[in-house]
């Protein structure tokens, strides 16, 4: 990832940001579910006695989560969005079954074996991702390396303007992504979540205290959708977002908003 990034101090801010993990000042005034530390391992339901203790069990045991600490990919309107979020979009507002059967084409003699091959495959409501591969994607669309299906003729033209793009778009957003920024949905001027952390280094990519309802993780009410449109802070210009999930993220119940139960066949 050397080559996607500028060298610099703030290299390990890179990582963690992609990775989706908040620390220091990102977490205070919050709670640690809020924060992914039940996903962490970072704390106990078994044993005490720590500050908070009391809120958190009972969050654990008996609440919903309604918030999270996720990590989020800021865009223009005009960019092209990236499969993986094209594809989530698909099955939040189509269904898993429906949204499989557009994504992968299940029908006919084909889609038979398709079908065979995914069995027991159960799509996440967003992209799943790792630090790795959230950077690839983000130096793809800054225009910091060709995409590998990309002309070579054609690269350094393309990748030229994706790169002036791209650094339009890391001003603008370093600018107004300062904690404590509300992103506003620009569908009903409600606030659907604050930035904890300026953008990491090179990229659009920050962590935000979403509702995990208006990501799609949460109810039924509301799902995310690959043409939103946000409006931060005080700024009146759409941009659009790109949540994603941290590859050690479990399975969300989306009941609770807590880790999914896994039921064992005895």
């Amino acid at each position: 990832m050397n080559n996607f990034f500028p060298s610099a101090p703030g290299t390990y801010s890179v990582l963690r940001k992609l990775a989706g993990i908040a620390e220091g000042t990102e977490i205070a005034t919050r709670t640690a579910l809020e924060c992914n530390q039940d996903f962490l391992n970072a704390i106990s339901f078994s044993k005490g006695c720590y500050l908070g203790q009391e809120l958190t069990a009972r969050s654990q045991f008996t609440g919903v989560v309604r918030k999270r600490i996720v990590p989020v990919m800021i865009v223009d309107t005009e960019m092209e969005v990236p499969k993986p979020w094209v594809m989530a979009s698909m099955i939040q507002e189509l269904g898993t079954d429906e949204g499989m059967d557009k994504i992968f084409g299940l029908t006919g003699e084909d889609g038979e074996k398709k079908k065979l091959a995914l069995k027991g495959y159960i799509p996440p409501p967003l992209p799943k991702i790792s630090a790795p591969g959230a950077g690839s994607i983000v130096s793809m669309m800054m225009g910091s390396v060709a995409s590998p299906d990309q002309n070579p003729q054609d690269a350094s033209e393309e990748l030229n303007k994706l790169r002036v793009q791209g650094e339009k778009l890391q001003n603008e957003i370093a600018d107004l992504a300062q904690p404590g920024a509300s992103i506003i949905d620009k569908k009903d001027s409600r606030t659907i979540g604050k930035i904890l952390s300026t953008p990491a280094p090179g990229t659009t990519v920050l962590l935000a205290q979403m509702r995990l309802d208006r990501l799609g993780l949460l109810g039924s009410e509301h799902n995310w959708s690959r043409t939103n449109k946000i409006l931060i802070g005080n700024s009146d210009k759409e941009y659009r977002f790109l949540p994603f999930l941290p590859l050690w993220w479990p399975d969300i119940d989306p009941s609770t908003g807590k880790e999914k139960k896994v039921v064992v066949d005895e």
